[in-house]
């Protein structure tokens, strides 16, 4: 989009007008005395045809009386924002927020805002974060506000702020990091002098919370330009504050690839693993993992005798790092788990193409990586960054050739639900003991040789756990 012409300003009021839902609810506003806009991100998105079904709205109701013209109008209420003045509403499909004219700020001090109402719309936008993010249009007159130039913006892909950049973030400085999110997002560059205030003021984020932190960082990583995004966080020193393992690696070399320091090498594994995501959408688990695998370099450096630089068990250190960056900031277990073992396992392939690996080997790598296989599977290949090309085309080649043989073994065997020949229950009857530690023990052993050996009939099975009990001593 290179102009944003009077057909296209019109875009956001015609949206409005077939949309029923947000003329009524501006009507039952204005019967009852009060003014509402859509606004914000509702309005961006509109202008770029890509309004969703969360829509918001501004006004100059407080939120009681709010609620007063939406009860029994909506199919839904909630009311978990109403201490920041906002309501939540569900209509035909649509999620709807309205908040009051707002003038918040932080106090410099503490890490949550100091929430008062506004008296005007004008000085609702003046505190918004950018001015793309500061346009509105009223319902259902459909009247067209920007007093900052967001259409302008819009029109030439660039981030400002209504108000000067230090003000700004002074007020919040989450929007320091919502600037890189937008960059991720949109596809936009970022004003020079926001830039310049992102760098001046990178130590006041240190006043969000690490879970306000954790949901940008989140969309950043899931943006269509993730990489604009991290590359703005590394060069302001905003990365510093939560993440700098990050800004880290740009002072190790890869042993693989002396052309290149690592953090260039992990920017370039980040887009080869966007690519590799196939029609699901961004994944945020193998992104988080492509950025993170090499966080362990930098603690593991080494150099040789012969002036070779190595980094024996990055990858254990690194899915340590990992797992402290992110419970640090909050993510919830499961992802944390998930990025981590990706971390861990992201060496395992090294080696397969030298024709040391049996099957027993290539059962544990599908084990180990278990629902996480076929993100190992991306990780594993965007990890190849060399410009060697025959070095690139033999290491696709060998892991082409891995996972036909994961899928010869896998047809043979069910690799998904790898388990003993023997459960616990037969287990427990075989050697005459209650539930307790030794079946725990007998079933961890049996797995192991499941592992190793492949599938075994019931007698091998049998036979092979009473070998095993006697010398362990659990039966004469």
């Amino acid at each position: 989009m290179s102009v944003l012409n009077t057909a296209q300003q019109k875009a956001v009021a015609e949206l409005l007008r077939v949309s029923p839902v947000a003329d009524e609810l501006g009507r039952r506003f204005a019967t009852a005395g009060h003014e509402l806009h859509l606004v914000g991100g509702s309005v961006r998105d509109a202008l770029l045809g890509s309004l969703g079904d969360d829509l918001d709205f501004c006004t100059d109701a407080h939120p009681e009386q709010t609620l007063a013209v939406v009860n029994g109008w909506a199919d839904a209420v909630w009311e978990t924002g109403r201490e920041f003045g906002t309501i939540g509403i569900q209509k035909n499909g649509l999620r709807i927020e309205i908040t009051t004219f707002r003038a918040e700020a932080y106090d410099g001090v503490t890490r949550n805002p100091v929430v008062s109402y506004g008296t005007s719309l004008l000085e609702d936008l003046s505190r918004r974060d950018f001015t793309i993010n500061a346009m509105a249009v009223s319902v259902p007159e459909h009247e067209f506000t920007d007093p900052f130039g967001g259409l302008q913006d819009l029109a030439a892909r660039v981030i400002r702020t209504p108000s000067a950049p230090q003000v700004s973030f002074g007020d919040d400085p989450l929007r320091m990091l919502r600037a890189a999110r937008f960059a991720a997002k949109l596809q936009f560059t970022v004003d020079p002098a926001v830039v310049s205030a992102m760098r001046d003021m990178a130590e006041d984020l240190d006043r969000i919370t690490a879970e306000r932190i954790r949901d940008e960082f989140t969309k950043l990583m899931i943006g269509a330009d993730p990489i604009a995004g991290l590359r703005l966080l590394v060069d302001t020193g905003l990365a510093d504050r939560f993440l700098p393992e990050i800004s880290g690696l740009k002072l190790e070399i890869d042993e693989h690839a002396q052309h290149k320091d690592v953090y260039e090498h992990t920017l370039i594994v980040v887009q080869n693993a966007m690519r590799l995501e196939g029609d699901e959408g961004p994944d945020f688990i193998l992104r988080m993992a492509s950025l993170m695998h090499d966080i362990g370099k930098p603690a593991t450096k080494a150099v040789g005798r012969d002036g070779r630089v190595s980094f024996h068990h990055h990858e254990v250190v690194g899915a340590r790092l990992t797992k402290q960056r992110m419970k640090a900031l909050k993510y919830p277990k499961d992802t944390i788990s998930e990025v981590v073992g990706l971390v861990a396992l992201h060496l395992r392939f090294y080696g397969y193409g030298r024709g040391e690996w049996t099957d027993s080997a290539v059962r544990r790598y599908v084990t180990d990586a278990g629902p996480l296989l076929s993100r190992l599977h991306k990780l594993t290949r965007s990890d190849v960054t060399t410009r060697n090309r025959r070095k690139a085309a033999q290491l696709a080649a060998d892991y082409d050739a891995l996972e036909e043989r994961i899928a010869r073994i896998a047809a043979e065997e069910d690799l998904a639900k790898v388990r003993p020949d023997l459960d616990g229950n037969a287990i427990m009857e075989l050697l005459g003991v209650p539930p307790g530690p030794i079946v725990g023990q007998a079933w961890r052993f049996l797995k192991e040789l499941r592992l190793d050996r492949g599938p075994l009939d019931r007698d091998e099975a049998e036979a092979e756990l009473f070998k095993w009990a006697r010398e362990q001593g659990h039966i004469s």
